[in-house]
């Protein structure tokens, strides 16, 4: 896994099939407990709702995790196809949840699946998207002389200046992509750049397009 696709904000949809309302959730995540979480205050906000399904897909230790819940409704018919859209769009640190009001017109198994999924959808077309990747986040320190020339060196090679703290000496917090760590390492050591200290502090999540 390298790259994948993740929301920049939470968005809120709603549509109406046969008189069934249909509130789309599709919430920003980092990890299993946080999605938990959030399942857990929408259905509190919903608490009058006759389902409120659910499926995720969150990245932890590099690798991606899964869940739906039909939550009532016929087995397959609403987490599992809300699921499949998540990793048709290569969504990932997203969940999902589909709130349903009761119209009064059953909509068959075959209806079932079409109104989640267009739920689904509707709510993914309308959120603002980003690609991202598994990167590093490492800690520079720096004269302040030093300091433009590596701004420079950064904006060439990829590398995202994350935030700067000031003292005797400069401390930057940068992130970059997990195939660029060798070539620092490697200015480093022969002083292609010129830093006092390199330090590689973990593994983040990275949105490409600050690195670019």
């Amino acid at each position: 896994m390298n790259n994948f696709i993740s929301i920049k904000k939470n968005v809120e949809t709603e549509i109406i099939v046969k008189k069934s309302k249909f509130i789309c959730n599709l919430i920003r995540v980092e990890s299993q407990k946080e999605a938990e979480e959030s399942i857990k205050k929408i259905k509190k906000k919903y608490y009058d709702a006759r389902h409120n399904c659910v499926s995720y897909r969150v990245i932890e230790d590099e690798q991606i995790v899964e869940k739906s819940s039909d939550d009532g409704e016929p087995s397959g018919t609403a987490g599992g196809p809300m699921l499949n859209i998540l990793q048709k769009n290569n969504l990932c640190n997203v969940l999902v949840i589909v709130t349903r009001y009761f119209g009064g017109i059953l909509l068959g198994t075959g209806g079932l699946v079409r109104a989640y999924s267009d739920a689904t959808f509707e709510a993914i077309n309308f959120a603002e998207k980003i690609e991202e990747c598994i990167g590093l986040e490492a800690e520079v320190e720096l004269d302040y002389n030093n300091l433009e020339t590596f701004k420079y060196y950064c904006k060439k090679n990829d590398i995202y200046i994350k935030d700067y703290e000031y003292s005797e000496k400069i401390i930057c917090k940068i992130q970059l992509e997990e195939c660029n760590k060798e070539r620092l390492i490697d200015d480093f050591n022969t002083k292609k750049v010129n830093l006092i200290n390199l330090k590689f502090l973990s593994k983040k999540l990275i949105d490409k397009s600050i690195i670019k």
